[in-house]
């Protein structure tokens, strides 16, 4: 199982793609090689040393006095001697490894051994899990709550439900869930939300099959329901991905009005569809974004929603591989094309209407300085405080009294989402 969750992680390293993705595909194609406890020790391994990795490249980096680069190998068994009180040679003999390689490794690991992951000469952006790139952004962010986000990053996140309105009630979702032993609760935010542990996983149960309950995020919820979707004849789902937050949209307009969710991908939108369909959201259509088609459609949505794509810096505690895919230059190439795609979304409001921004990062350069770039370039667009469309469309007390909804792992529990909404003349 040890040398299995090396290997994983050197799949996930080698693809460059998303480590869920890979994770999927390589433990269908190996699951055979491992019992049912052994496939989720070694799921639970490889998520660990991802989301531990700044720390354990440190203490590798130390032991070696930094002649040594960090591989899988060597994270796997520094989280083990560090995380798990492992002695070394049981580590070094469960990796598989040559023979010509034990004595190396094994005089490498012995000075982690009788330490914990953490140190007190080691530099925050080890501690925190960050490339060292990014930890001035997060600090400018967050200011004197870099600690605490810093820390609710690197915690595994809850998997929460969004339960579909136009099919049942939270109420009797949550007895259905709890029925079989799962143990939801209630999200504290949003009212169509439930809360389960991090490892809980729900695509098997009726309850997911007939469309009673989505997986989305808490966070995710909120910014779906601030589109204000309830009366409008035409949303627009701009940025539609698989369709999560259409289905959220769909819910909210009780098969009333006309939903619309476009994106470039043919083969995310066919996913969309299906969820759609089990969902029973009967008003939208997806749309592959088409330069004429979108031409026709200028000045005709009441709603336009632009779920931008983004560094996704939110979403690490769920995504811990995703720290170390991000570059500097993929933040300069997403700003940039977030502009674009803004530019492109503005056209298809109606005067009166609105266009809805959110990403699922922390960055205020895809954040608050996309939004001021763009009002500057377009003075027929106004920010609404977010606090009155709270009101009408979630109820309860809005966790901010400015302008944008700002969400964090560490103040409110749900992924990081940033939420503008920009009223047309």
């Amino acid at each position: 199982m040890i040398a299995g969750a090396v290997q994983l992680l050197d799949a996930i390293t080698a693809s460059g793609e998303p480590g869920d993705r890979v994770l999927h595909a390589w433990m269908k194609a190996n699951h055979r090689r491992f019992d049912t406890a052994e496939r989720s020790a070694l799921v639970n391994l490889v998520e660990e040393v991802q989301r531990q990795r700044g720390r354990l490249d440190w203490w590798i980096a130390r032991s070696s006095e930094g002649k040594v680069a960090a591989g899988n190998d060597l994270r796997v068994a520094a989280w083990r001697i560090l995380a798990q009180g492992a002695k070394v040679e049981s580590t070094v003999s469960a990796l598989g490894l040559a023979e010509s390689e034990v004595e190396t490794l094994t005089r490498l690991l012995r000075p982690l051994e009788g330490h914990t992951l953490e140190h007190p000469e080691m530099p925050a952006a080890a501690r925190h899990c960050l490339p060292d790139w990014i930890e001035p952004r997060f600090r400018a962010r967050f200011g004197a709550d870099f600690d605490l986000e810093m820390a609710a990053m690197l915690r595994p996140a809850p998997l929460d439900l969004r339960v579909n309105l136009l099919k049942t009630t939270r109420d009797a979702a949550l007895g259905l869930l709890n029925a079989s032993g799962m143990r939801a609760q209630a999200t504290p935010l949003s009212p169509t939300g439930l809360r389960l542990g991090p490892q809980a996983y729900v695509n098997n149960t009726e309850a997911f099959a007939e469309g009673l309950i989505e997986p989305q995020d808490e966070g995710s919820q909120l910014a779906a329901m601030l589109v204000e979707a309830e009366h409008a004849k035409l949303v627009m789902d701009f940025c539609a991905g698989a369709g999560g937050k259409s289905l959220a949209i769909g819910a909210a307009m009780r098969n009333n009005g006309r939903l619309i969710a476009c994106d470039v991908s043919e083969k995310r939108l066919a996913r969309a569809k299906l969820r759609l369909r089990r969902a029973g959201v009967h008003n939208a259509e997806c749309r592959a974004l088409d330069a004429k088609w979108l031409k026709r459609q200028a000045a005709k949505a009441d709603r336009v929603l632009v779920d931008a794509p983004c560094s996704g810096t939110g979403t690490w505690r769920r995504k811990p591989d995703a720290r170390w895919r991000l570059t500097e230059n993929d933040i300069l190439e997403l700003i940039q094309r977030q502009a674009e795609i803004l530019e492109r979304a503005a056209k298809l409001v109606a005067p009166g209407g609105r266009l809805i921004y959110v990403t699922c990062s922390v960055l205020a350069e895809e954040n608050e300085a996309q939004i001021a770039a763009f009002l500057q370039s377009h003075g027929d667009f106004t920010p609404l405080p977010v606090a009155d469309i709270w009101g009408r469309s979630i109820g309860g007390v809005c966790p901010t009294s400015d302008t944008y909804l700002r969400l964090t792992p560490g103040r409110n529990g749900t992924d990081g989402f940033f939420v503008a909404v920009l009223q047309r003349a």
